[in-house]
């Protein structure tokens, strides 16, 4: 999404900074240490009184020892270690945070809206010191360099800002709420048609388990253990490495490390000890009571610790690949034992505890095939909101970028 035409300055300069670029002829580039100085505030411990406050870190709540910023006006919070290294806050209110948090204090009279829009663009994680953590300390932050206009121009760009960024924020409000929309009914069509079938006026019957309910009164319920059986087979000499993963399934590894950009642990002991998988068998892997069954898209091997699932000729993999994904399934899977709070793993047993029911295969396979086609439909529909979802948020850092730095005019 491109900026619209907007007035520019009558002359420019080079500002000698990458991220800045050319600047109006009138301003200044200082780095933040003469325009700010920077400090955390005083520990305090998590029992102290909460129910002031406005914890912006660590998700819902306070989380081990925090730090209280007391305040009347506005006020600037740098994130300083950790998953908020670099997040920059522009706060209105008392306020209960991490103690990895930084407190911005002006050292002459600033604008503090423009100063939190100026040091996003600087963009402070990229120079944090990588450890465990990301750590982001004082020095780095008084280091970096900012374009600097006359206190009225601050003010009227922190304003423009603010009245353009909540419109794009809106914006992209209304498309994430449309998106979650669209997976909600993903969702329902999934469960219904595996569930229900395809013909809304079947005749139903009471299947008499619990976590399956009604189903229509021509399928039947089977125990899992024969319509899948367990193979212990042995990994082949020249299987592939596979992975079993909740958002593909099981798949070859370099594939995932492909797909995820990042490189996994491989396996380097007890290699005999390894399984073969067969194309379409199913795994019961460490994370499957969360998840349900992984499918396998792949042949290969996998570690000793998982459970392979051969299906039977009856099975059609397409539609049972949906049906043991299903959050009724999973739950019932969940309740078989007590592997969930003693840290056990799942076991063929616990999948033999859980009834299946099972359409003819004829139907399997129509309705998976229907479920594909109206998922594609919902995917590609969700693909377009995502697109517009990421040209909003790339034009907003676009139009803040350009604004903090004098490439357009706003007063």
């Amino acid at each position: 999404m491109r900026l619209p035409e907007h007035a520019t300055y009558q002359n420019y300069k080079d500002s000698g900074v990458d991220w800045i670029g050319s600047l109006p002829k009138e301003w200044n580039v200082a780095p933040l240490g003469r325009l700010i100085s920077v400090r955390s505030g005083d520990m305090i411990s998590s029992d102290a009184e909460t129910s002031k406050g406005y914890p912006i870190y660590g998700g819902n709540g306070l989380r081990g020892y925090t730090t209280k910023f007391n305040t009347l006006g506005p006020m600037i919070l740098i994130g300083r270690v950790g998953a908020h290294c670099g997040n920059v806050h522009l706060i209105q209110n008392e306020v209960w945070a991490s103690e990895h948090a930084y407190r911005v204090f002006p050292k002459m009279e600033i604008h503090l809206g423009f100063l939190a829009y100026a040091i996003r663009c600087v963009d402070l994680n990229r120079f944090a010191i990588r450890t465990a953590q990301p750590l982001l300390n004082s020095n780095i932050v008084h280091s970096q360099k900012i374009a600097w206009p006359s206190i009225d121009e601050q003010r009227a760009i922190a304003a423009f800002l603010d009245e353009k960024t909540a419109k794009i924020d809106e914006a992209v409000r209304i498309k994430e709420q449309q998106t979650a929309l669209l997976k909600e009914r993903k969702q329902i069509l999934i469960q219904t048609a595996v569930t229900k079938g395809l013909n809304p006026d079947a005749q139903m019957k009471d299947s008499g388990i619990d976590w399956i309910g009604e189903i229509p009164a021509h399928w039947e319920v089977r125990r899992s253990k024969f319509l899948f059986t367990q193979s212990k087979e042995q990994a082949q000499k020249n299987d592939i490495q596979l992975s079993a993963t909740q958002s593909y399934g099981v798949i070859p590894q370099e594939q995932f490390e492909e797909l995820v950009g990042r490189r996994v642990v491989k396996i380097s002991t007890n290699l005999e000890k390894r399984k073969h998988v067969e194309l379409n068998d199913f795994v019961i892997s460490m994370r499957s009571f969360q998840g349900g069954l992984e499918r396998a898209y792949a042949t290969g091997c996998i570690r000793s610790s998982y459970v392979i699932l051969r299906p039977s000729s009856e099975v059609n993999p397409d539609f049972f690949g949906l049906l043991l994904k299903t959050p009724r399934y999973i739950k019932a899977l969940q309740i078989t034992g007590n592997f969930i709070r003693d840290g056990q793993d799942l076991t063929f047993e616990n999948f033999a505890e859980v009834d299946l029911y099972i359409p003819p295969y004829e139907e399997q396979a129509e309705i998976a095939l229907r479920i594909k086609e109206g998922c594609d439909r919902i995917d590609y529909a969700i693909s377009i909101k995502e697109q517009q979802i990421a040209a909003f948020k790339e034009y907003k850092t676009s139009l803040i970028n350009a604004a903090v730095t004098g490439k357009i005019k706003v007063v």
